[in-house]
């Protein structure tokens, strides 16, 4: 329980509460929409970088902020969780027999975690302010939390455009609370990127045609996750052993060095059938092995089709001949996207068409 002397403001219980249940960033910031980020997010959207994530677009106006969605939101609760790895993201990374899983997912899905606290917050805030109105939000609303983030002080939003924090680099989950309490603000953060271009030159697929700004389409997390047809050929020899997201423009910044895998909530452990999948058995996985095997994950989300798909672009790049059978039993799939890439991987691993 917070402790409620005099001397501490709301705000001061408000965010130990948000320490106590879990979040290591806690910061405040005015619920008012700002237009350099409506303007910014309508530019990105014009441009096509979305890809074909239709519901960005579709949501546009309630997404350019805070009182675009809610007109009576007074201030935003920006929070962040920990999920700082203990092993390099880049450990697999010449390794053909297995997979690479971006270190979100290799642990409980955090939509639920992060909500879970969400509305223990929420509803220790309803006690303490009765007249309060709210509503929570983790990622899978119109809602954008990193400029949010930014805004509250929990850091700012780095030239891979996902927030950064001094204290735990690149390696935060995002939540927030909409409320019509008028909360004291948090300073919002500066930028501290400097003329660092780590993240830029580490993306294996030129996916930021200049700082701050990322072209989904080229995103292996966009590719790997997001998209639903087949990857397109450019960029599947780049995706290398990755077949759930990609970690290489946040796992180089070097903010990273003052994060601690101590300070990782405890739900993001990572799964030992995780760290390092053999790519042999992935492609084994028929639709109910894949639902058994990822419940709770947040893979589960993509569906068997797109995950065999991205193993199949891991087998192709391989190098692995072993790996033929395997692919050559999903050449007749009958998902034809999963069949288009077991005919590619098939080429590559066979050295013909």
């Amino acid at each position: 329980m917070v402790n409620k002397p005099d001397n501490m403001s709301l705000e001061q219980r408000l965010k130990a509460k948000a320490h106590e249940l879990g979040f290591v960033s806690v910061g405040i910031a005015p619920a008012e929409d700002d237009a350099l980020r409506a303007q910014r997010l309508h530019q990105w959207l014009d441009d096509g970088m979305h890809g074909d994530m239709g519901w960005m677009e579709d949501r546009a106006d309630v997404r350019q902020g805070p009182q675009s969605m809610w007109p009576e939101a007074r201030s935003v609760i920006a929070l962040g969780m920990s999920y700082t790895p203990e092993v390099d993201p880049f450990a697999l990374e010449s390794d053909p027999d297995h997979a690479r899983i971006s270190v979100y997912a290799q642990g409980r899905d955090y939509h639920d975690t992060v909500k879970k606290a969400l509305k223990a917050l929420a509803r220790w805030l309803c006690a303490e302010a009765p007249e309060t109105q709210l509503k929570v939000f983790v990622d899978t609303a119109p809602v954008m939390e990193k400029p949010l983030g930014e805004a509250a002080g929990l850091g700012w939003q780095g030239k891979h455009t996902n927030l950064v924090s001094r204290e735990h680099g690149s390696w935060l989950f995002l939540g927030a609370i909409y409320t019509t309490l008028e909360l004291a603000a948090d300073t919002d953060h500066a930028d501290l990127c400097g003329s660092c271009r780590a993240c830029q030159d580490a993306c294996p697929t030129d996916a930021f045609p200049e700082p701050y700004r990322l072209d989904a389409r080229r995103c292996i997390s966009y590719l790997t996750i997001e998209h639903k047809g087949a990857i397109p050929e450019e960029f599947r020899e780049a995706i290398g052993n990755r077949i759930y997201g990609c970690d290489d423009c946040l796992a180089v910044c070097p903010w990273n060095k003052f994060a601690q895998a101590s300070a990782r909530h405890r739900a993001f452990a990572p799964r030992e059938d995780l760290v390092a999948p053999r790519l042999d058995e992935l492609l084994a996985l028929d639709d109910a092995a894949f639902r058994a095997k990822f419940s709770g994950s947040p893979i589960k989300r993509i569906g068997r089709g797109r995950f065999v798909r991205n193993c199949l672009i891991a087998a192709g790049n391989s190098g692995n001949r072993a790996l033929l059978p395997q692919v050559e039993a999903l050449v007749g799939d009958a998902d034809a996207v999963v069949a288009e890439a077991a005919v590619w991987a098939r080429g590559r691993l066979s050295g013909s068409p």
